[in-house]
């Protein structure tokens, strides 16, 4: 399984159709195994059953294999509920998932939180929109390549 993940991973840096057949054929020769373990096997016919979402990568080799970063995301909010008890109001909601977004966006971007926040609260607007910079990183990324 593990060598497995390992050629799709090299196969996202130099993909080709050939390369590609080989991949899901590969994948259905893995996921049709029956071990005789009864909920190993249902385990592995699920798997089988989401093969084209799981193999979205030989269409669109820009996607990552996994989704560790939209988890961590995830954590940094139970995080903050933890350490600070949750919000008090609807509103403390909002205010806490917009916050933290535009942080993690920030941060991702290379960009000062508290200076970003402090141009556009002095509306001194010096600093770029994360909207365009964005759409300037998703750009040079190339990220539309394979989904046309």
């Amino acid at each position: 399984m593990w060598d497995y993940y390992r050629e799709l991973n090299v196969f996202r840096v130099a993909p080709g159709a050939a390369e590609a057949t080989r991949l899901r054929s590969r994948f259905e020769e893995l996921f049709t195994t029956k071990t005789g373990y009864e909920a190993l096997d249902e385990r592995i016919a699920l798997t089988l059953a989401n093969q084209s979402q799981l193999l979205a990568v030989l269409i669109h080799p820009e996607i990552p294999l996994h989704n560790n970063a939209a988890e961590l995301g995830a954590r940094q909010r139970v995080r903050k509920r933890e350490v600070s008890f949750g919000p008090r109001s609807p509103a403390g909601v909002a205010a806490w998932d917009n916050f933290m977004t535009l942080a993690a966006t920030c941060r991702k971007l290379g960009v000062n939180f508290y200076a970003y926040i402090h141009d556009r609260l002095s509306k001194n607007y010096a600093l770029p929109s994360l909207a365009s910079l964005i759409t300037t990183r998703a750009a040079t990324l190339n990220l539309g390549a394979s989904w046309v």
